[in-house]
């Protein structure tokens, strides 16, 4: 016989020996009779909770935390002029739906009523000329040029007024 025939006919002769003969469980009914037969222990009250103080979100106002922060140099924030919201009687703009991140620049077009900066973004290529809005926050298109579209949104500051942060798509070449 090989050796593996050897070890596998002594692992079998050993589990069938192994489950032969009767058991004697009298102890451990024993026991659990004695477990059933005491009485439960009592079970502690629920202890009373103080109410927590109710947090109020408010960072929604605030700038994302990828975004660059308004600055006016390298200080870092700057307070912008306290004045009333934006324009919210304005219409929307299809193009006022998206993160301003979803969009490059991939070219322009001049026409008799000036340029058009060609932005691929939501599944589309959009025609933006100077004016128009674009963005989550108010973005407005101040200027196209052959390599890049500059915008300014109005964010909030977090203290009740607005500040008007730059933003530039520029042209992706690799388009």
């Amino acid at each position: 016989m090989s050796a593996a025939r050897c070890r596998w006919s002594a692992l079998l002769l050993g589990g069938l020996v192994g489950c032969g003969g009767e058991r004697d469980f009298s102890d451990l009914d024993t026991y659990l009779d004695e477990v059933r037969l005491e009485s439960p222990s009592p079970v502690d009250a629920v202890p009373t909770l103080a109410p927590h103080p109710v947090f109020s979100y408010r960072a929604a106002l605030l700038r994302g935390p990828f975004s660059a922060p308004a600055s006016a140099g390298e200080e870092g924030w700057v307070r912008g002029e306290p004045r009333g919201e934006p324009d919210r009687q304005r219409p929307r703009q299809y193009l006022e739906r998206f993160s301003i991140e979803q969009f490059e620049m991939v070219g322009t077009m001049v026409g008799a009523s000036g340029a058009y900066a060609l932005l691929r973004g939501a599944g589309a290529v959009h025609r933006l000329k100077v004016g128009d809005y674009l963005g989550r926050n108010e973005g407005r298109v101040v200027s196209v040029s052959e390599s890049r579209v500059e915008v300014v949104e109005l964010v909030p500051d977090g203290q009740g007024a607005w500040l008007e942060r730059p933003r530039s798509l520029s042209l992706n070449t690799h388009s």
